[in-house]
C-alpha cells in the first residue's frame, strides 16, 4: 500500500489499483463511499434507501470529476433492476474531497482517504460525524463515462 499527498494536501492510499478506465478531470463517474469517524460508518452510498421499512438499496453516487460539489443533476425518480421506484433525493451527501480526489482512480480501484474537516464536512459536521471533525473516506470506483459522452 502506497500513500499519496493530493495538490491539495489530502493524504490517500490505494488499497486496490484497478484495471479499467481512468477517472479525469471532467469525466463522470460512479462510486460507492463511506465515510468512517473513529472505526464507524457515518455516512455511506451503500444504505442511501429504504424501501418498505426494512430492505435498502445501495444506490452508486454519480457526479463530474473535479466539479464543485453539490452540483451533480437531481433524480427524481430512479428504475432499478428489480422494478422498484424510489426518491434519488435522499442520498447521503458526500464531504467535498471526493470530487478532487478521485481523479486518477482506474474503475475497480479503492482508495482511502484521510479527510480534514476543511475537505470533509467542516464545522456543520454530518450525521454522527461531529463538527470539525477528521475522518477516513473509502472510495470504490465503479465506472467512468469521459467527458462529453455516455
Amino acid at each position: 500500500m502506497v500513500a499519496f499527498e493530493a495538490a491539495d494536501g489530502l493524504k490517500y492510499y490505494d488499497i486496490v489499483e484497478g484495471k479499467g478506465p481512468v477517472a479525469e478531470k471532467g469525466s463522470t463517474v460512479q462510486v460507492h463511499f463511506d465515510c468512517l469517524y473513529r472505526g464507524v460508518t457515518a455516512v455511506s452510498s451503500r444504505e442511501s434507501k429504504l424501501l418498505a421499512g426494512n430492505r435498502i438499496i445501495a444506490q452508486p453516487y454519480e457526479f463530474k470529476v473535479g466539479a464543485p460539489p453539490g452540483k451533480e443533476r437531481k433524480r427524481d425518480f430512479v428504475d432499478n433492476p428489480n422494478g422498484l421506484f424510489f426518491s434519488a433525493q435522499a442520498a447521503p451527501k458526500p464531504p467535498p474531497a471526493m470530487y478532487t480526489v478521485t481523479e486518477g482512480m482506474k474503475v475497480g480501484g479503492k482508495r482511502t482517504v484521510i479527510v480534514p474537516p476543511e475537505a470533509g464536512y467542516g464545522q456543520k459536521g454530518m450525521s454522527e460525524i461531529p463538527p470539525g471533525a477528521t475522518f477516513e473516506l473509502n472510495l470504490e470506483l465503479l465506472q467512468v463515462m469521459p467527458p462529453g459522452g455516455k
